[in-house]
């Protein structure tokens, strides 16, 4: 760093790791990654800070816990963010947009700071159509729009909002690289179960699979909503070698990875999955729906088997195709493990970044 060059004081506020999201988990590593960079002095700040002792039951009362998390974090954004230059906000949509970027957006500006908004959901689309009388004009308050896909910037040019496209980045030291002489029908499924990502499908596609090969078996990471729902949907088909593992620690995914032959995601809305590229840095087969930004990183027959949204018939015969065409399904693995190599590693983007914080 030259002698002349002035640190960037950079504060991220963002979610709390505890939710394993994959917004969260970028985060973390985004934040661990910064601070190799001498010229960059780094911090966090979580949207949902845990009250003293003394007060923290009431973070466990319905509503009560959204209005005193809320104060709890405007305060600290009133405190931390007159220390920073840059502020760096991660952000999703609707509710929870209102609730978090807002007032951090509304906070930095009125200390004069460099605000760059870093939203990542896949449903930006409908958020500006039915929230945009809100959203949009708080977002046009960033100094600098960031988003991971260019079909992000495509859904916020048709809004009237201009944004730069970095992309998510991973760790390709913390992934388990194997290639898989053989591709047994052994099946992952990491999405949170929630209603957009569509686990159920998943669900019914693997059925179709099983009674084809009997010993087939799926592996459910995550939790949510429709855990229960799923549960009863594996019993009503009677499947077999089903299970569920509930949430996974991001550290603990290579092995989860490393054990399947075929990663399977079918979700409805979505940007730019996390959990499609860790799939292909382990050279893991991927099955995925073409839901919002996924087609941007996954090419039918190339990196990927992509199939329409919304289709348990497609999923299938895709499930179906890697196991009876295993040396496709090889070369597909390979051409994906090269891609995240070329595009999704630290070395690619860090100095986008640094341009976005006005360092260059």
């Amino acid at each position: 760093m030259s002698v002349h060059q002035r640190i960037r004081r950079v504060l991220i506020v963002g979610p709390s790791i505890r939710y394993l999201g994959g917004q969260a988990v970028q985060a973390a590593r985004l934040l661990a990654e910064l601070r190799t960079i001498p010229s960059l002095d780094v911090e966090y700040l979580v949207v949902d800070p845990a009250l003293p002792i003394p007060l923290n039951f009431l973070q466990r009362i319905p509503l009560v816990r959204t209005i005193v998390t809320s104060m709890a974090y405007v305060f600290t954004l009133f405190w931390r963010v007159p220390r920073y230059d840059v502020i760096h906000i991660f952000s999703a949509s609707y509710w929870s947009f209102l609730l978090a970027p807002t007032p951090a957006i509304l906070i930095g500006r009125l200390f004069g700071k460099h605000v760059l908004l870093n939203y990542h959901s896949g449903q930006a689309d409908d958020h500006l159509v039915h929230w945009g009388w809100h959203a949009k004009p708080i977002m046009r308050m960033a100094d600098t729009a960031v988003v991971p896909t260019e079909y992000l910037v495509d859904v916020f040019r048709r809004h009237g909002i201009t944004a730069i496209a970095i992309a998510n980045h991973i760790d390709l030291a913390a992934m388990r690289e194997r290639v898989r002489s053989t591709i047994r029908p052994r099946f992952l499924s990491n999405r949170n179960l929630e209603a957009l990502y569509n686990v159920g499908a998943t669900v019914s596609a693997f059925a179709t699979v099983q009674g084809v090969y009997p010993e087939a078996s799926l592996v459910i990471a995550g939790d949510g909503s429709q855990r229960e729902s799923l549960r009863a949907q594996v019993a009503s088909l009677a499947l077999n070698h089903v299970q569920f593992v509930g949430p996974v620690v991001p550290q603990n995914m290579a092995e989860y990875y490393d054990a399947a032959d075929v990663y399977v995601n079918a979700s409805l809305i979505d940007n730019m999955p996390l959990s499609i590229l860790e799939a292909y840095a382990s050279r893991l087969p991927v099955v995925t729906s073409d839901a919002g930004g996924i087609p941007w990183i996954a090419s039918d027959g190339q990196t990927a088997l992509v199939v329409p949204v919304n289709s348990s018939d497609a999923l299938s015969a895709a499930m179906l195709n890697v196991l009876s065409h295993p040396e496709a399904a090889r070369e597909r693995a390979a051409a994906a493990r090269e891609f995240v190599e070329s595009r999704f590693v630290w070395d690619k983007v860090s100095a986008a970044w640094q341009t976005a914080y006005g360092q260059t």
